[in-house]
Order: C-alpha cells, then structure tokens, then sequence
C-alpha cells in the first residue's frame, strides 16, 4: 500500500517550496522590470500618449525637447524693436497727405487694428478696449501750412466718463494733450461731434472716410448727423500696405520665430500624439519665447484636405505615415505671424543595444515590437505616400513660381497665376482651392489680397505677402506651404520668415 506522507513528515518543507516559489516570482518580475525601465524607450509605450502612464512623461518629454532646441537661438527676436512715437507720428502724416489728396476732411476708426496701428492701443497694461454700443473713434484729420506742408492733427470722440482712461492709453501725438470731443450718456455723440470745434466753421458738410472695421450703426449715425461718409481710398489704403524698415523687422521676427517654433517640435514628435497635443506643444514654445497665441491649426491627414480643417475633434492620432499640416499664427510687439508647414515626423532609426542583449530576448519573449524591427518601416499604403510626396514638391514649386513674380507694378492677380499654372499644369488645379495669398501687418490678413481677379491692384515696394499654394484631396490629405515675402525695389522679393522647408522631413 501507498504511503502518503505529509509535507511535514518527509521531503521538501512548505516552508521551503514557498521560499521558493517567491524568489522565482520575485526574479522573473524582476527581470521583467529591469528590461521595462532600461528599454523603456523602445516598447512602445511612448507611442500611446493618450494612456495614463504616457500623458505625463511623453508628452511633458515632448514638450521639453521642443522648447530647448527653440531656445537654442532666439536669432530671430535681436533686429525687432517697438515702433517709435516719432514712427506714429509720421504714419499720421502719411495718412493726412492722402486725405488731403482725396479732398476729405478725416479719417474715422474705431478700436481694432487700424486703430492699433495708428494709436497704438496693442493694450499690453490695458484690459482690451473692445467696441461698445458707446462709440469711441479717434480722427485723423489734414492741416495744411503755409508753404503747403501737411501734417495731422488727431481728435478723439469719447464718452465724458471715458476720458480720463483715453489720456492714460499714451496714445502718439505731436500735441502735448490729446484734442478729445466729449459726449454724455443722454447726448447724440456724432451730433455734438458735427458741431464741435473741429467742424463747426466748416460751412459745408464734412466729408469722412470710414475705415473697413467700422461699424455700421456708427456710419448711420454719422450721415443722420450730417456728415458725408465714403469708404477706403487707395491712397489711404496704400499707407497701411507699404511697411516701413522697422515694421518689416517686427514681421521678420514674428514669422521667423514662428517657423523656428514649428522646426523645433518636428523631431520632438513621435506616434501616437494627437492634433490637440501638438497644438499645446506648439502653443507652449511659442508663448515661451514671448509671442501671444493667435491661432494654431494642426491637422493630419485626411483632416487637411479641408484647408482649414472642419469639426475635428483633435483627438486623431500621429503615425509615420502621416502628413501634417500645421497653419499657426502669433503675435509680437503687435505685429502677425502667418507661416504653415507640411511634413512628416522621423521613421524609426535601429540602435546598436535594440537587436542584442537580455532586453533583446526579453523583448522577444515579451512579443515586443522593437524599433530595430521596425528600422526597414514601409508606409501602409505605398501609392499614396508616393502621392503624398509628389504633391509636396508640386507645391512648393508653386510657392517657388510665385516668390519669383514679386516685383514691383506687378498685379495681384499675376502671382496667384504664376503659382496656379504649376499646380494646374501637374494635373492638380481642382485641388488648389484659394487664393494664394493675402498682405500681412498689424493683422494676419490685410489687403491686397492675391487671386486671379485682383488686377487693379499694382504692388509696390515695402508690400509684405503670404505666399501659400496648396493641393488638398478630399478624404486622403492636404499640403501647403506658407511664407512670407516683402516686395523690394529690384526685382527680388525678401523671404522674411527664415529659411524656406526643403522636404517634407526638413520643413
């Protein structure tokens, strides 16, 4: 008969076989531990952002690497200084000159851009001054001497109760105080402005030129009083177009910066990121090197074959065969960027240590992707990353067409054809969709406006312009590239937002 023995009477102890049992475990969790922290990098896990163990370290990680390799060189921020009072000023007589040309007797705005661009009023110590139902305009109006000089003279209409905030907004003026028309709350504000001193010896209805951002209960209001309203001349018009060698600086750095920002997160970037994470990415470099956010729109894929992207939720994620279109803008010292780059991140490069060694076998064993295997990667879909690449280079030889034909007395129109006929010619007009470009200041999108109907408009020099062909297909991708260009008095156009993209892994 059999005999059973309890552990405790004969062989191996529980004890033991418990000691045991534990060590075994305790090794292969520690082996397995081991290899996940020294290997960490190669498992994958960085490529899943979204998850609770990788939002904080990746992304985080992410972010670092693009804000020190931007902070590397600040070149860009050396030449740009604020705009001098003295500079204002001269804006102002600028603009008189051209009022006097256009027999009117003031130009009329409100807070906006034209009003920071002549006022000044970029509200950096301020809480934004936004336009109310309580109109408050600011006048620039034509003087002229006796030997036939012009120069400005500036008046403001404001609330009464306003008035002590209007003097402390240091707004430029050749005048020690500012000439303000006051009005109360239970008075007609452009009756009291016809009948105050800047009109009332007038003896005929006075003539104004209203600005593009004005509202129109205000140039209602404006004719009921009395007042004879028109809008933009081009000669006022043209003051604004033409930049002076300190604005071109400003915009220069701005966009310089900008596409610094952009270069600078590529490489950082890895799959599994979403739109909206890059955009914060982007949006954190941008803002650490002083500029204000304006806009930030990143997109991937098949999002960016609608040119400004559509309702995305942003939560689409990055892979190596992605392209991505980011079209971002900022803010600096008052003046705007506007650049947008198309690319694809890094594909995997093999290490020495991912193809040999105890993580190797442990990754092996584990089924472990690693970027060793992953070093001959392939798109997924061949023909189309061909195409995706052929676009790019179509498009930036567009870009190339359209860079060329900047020269002064040439129409608006021609360049938006010069870079539509190298799309169209490749067999891809249908998916050249807008303009090519637009004027770039004070605000990202200023007049002249660059497309084919445009041939009134002449450029001249001191003109600075976006330049942004694009190709998008429907349900596959977008691509467009977008610099800026100041038109010069030779017959070559200055590139003003740093080097241009040279492929599509060097934007």
């Amino acid at each position: 008969m059999e005999k059973h023995l309890s552990v405790g009477e004969s062989g191996v102890s529980s004890d033991r076989i418990r000691r045991l049992l534990s060590r075994s475990a305790v090794l292969l969790v520690s082996t397995i531990l081991a290899g996940l922290f020294l290997f960490w990098p190669h498992i994958g896990f960085q490529e899943q952002p979204g998850t609770f163990a990788a939002t904080i370290s990746v992304v985080d990680k992410v972010q670092k690497c693009a804000i020190d390799n931007l902070h590397r060189d600040l070149y860009f921020l050396d030449p740009a200084k604020p705009i001098t009072t003295e500079e204002f000023i001269s804006r102002h007589d600028r603009l008189a000159q051209a009022l006097a040309a256009s027999d009117v007797e003031a130009f009329v705005f409100e807070p906006g851009y034209t009003f920071q661009y002549y006022g000044n009023t970029s509200q950096v110590d301020w809480e934004p001054w936004e336009p109310e139902e309580r109109p408050f305009l600011m006048l620039v109006m034509p003087e002229s001497s006796s030997d036939g000089t012009v120069t400005a003279k500036t008046a403001f209409l404001s609330p009464n109760f306003e008035e002590g905030r209007v003097r402390m907004l240091g707004i430029p003026s050749r005048d020690a105080e500012l000439d303000i028309v006051v009005w109360e709350e239970h008075w007609n504000p452009y009756t009291t402005l016809i009948e105050s001193h800047l009109f009332k010896n007038l003896g005929r209805p006075p003539k104004l030129i209203m600005d593009e951002e004005i509202r129109d209960y205000i140039v209602r209001g404006l004719d009921a009083a009395g007042f004879q309203t028109k809008g933009l001349s081009p000669a006022v018009e043209l003051v604004r177009q033409t930049k002076s060698p300190a604005e071109v600086e400003l915009i220069r750095a701005v966009n310089t910066g900008t596409v610094e920002a952009v270069r600078s997160m590529r490489p950082c970037l890895i799959p599994g990121l979403t739109e909206n994470e890059v955009t914060d990415i982007l949006n954190n470099a941008m803002l650490s090197v002083g500029f204000s956010l304006f806009f930030n729109i990143v997109l991937f894929e098949e999002h960016a074959a609608l040119p400004h992207g559509g309702f995305v939720t942003g939560s689409k994620k990055l892979t190596y065969d992605s392209m991505v279109l980011i079209d971002v803008g900022a803010h600096y010292l008052g003046y705007s960027s506007d650049i947008c780059r198309s690319f694809f991140i890094d594909p995997p490069k093999a290490t020495a240590c991912d193809s040999q060694g105890i993580g190797a076998a442990l990754r092996r064993v584990l089924g472990v992707r690693t970027q060793a295997q992953e070093s001959d990667w392939r798109p997924a879909n061949a023909t189309l990353h061909a195409e995706k690449l052929r676009v790019w280079d179509i498009v930036l030889e567009a870009q190339t067409a359209a860079a060329k034909a900047f020269k002064p007395n040439a129409t608006a129109a021609s360049i938006d054809i010069a870079a539509r006929k190298i799309i169209e010619d490749a067999g891809y007009g249908y998916g050249f969709t807008h303009r090519l470009g637009h004027g770039i200041g004070i605000k990202a999108h200023e007049s002249p406006y660059l497309n084919k109907w445009n041939t009134e408009v002449l450029l001249r020099p001191g003109m600075t312009f976006t330049d942004e062909p694009g190709i998008y297909l429907e349900n596959h991708f977008g691509v467009r590239h977008e610099d800026i260009f100041l038109v010069t008095e030779t017959d070559v156009a200055e590139l003003l937002s740093g080097p241009r993209a040279r492929g599509p892994y060097e934007p």
